[in-house]
């Protein structure tokens, strides 16, 4: 499984985070208004988690408007 952090940055207004996290993670407006505060005020969010090939086509298209994001593995529980 992977995870996809949202990052915070000085250059993405909250609109065009949200209309990305309801877009492409198919949030309500609510939960993508939510998110957009959070990576604001603690300097990131986890948006997604998945399959390596869902997370890695999420990224890309965050990449492509300039949103930062990361991938990264979710750890395993026992």
């Amino acid at each position: 499984m992977e995870i996809l952090t949202l990052h915070n940055d000085d250059v993405n207004s909250f609109e065009k985070i949200q209309a990305a996290l309801i877009r492409y993670c198919e949030y309500n407006p609510m939960q993508a208004e939510q998110s957009a505060i959070i990576a604001n005020h603690c300097g990131k969010v986890v948006i997604k988690e998945g399959d390596f090939m869902e997370i890695l086509e999420l990224e890309k298209k965050f990449l492509n408007l300039n949103i930062t994001v990361t991938r990264s593995k979710t750890k395993m529980k026992i």
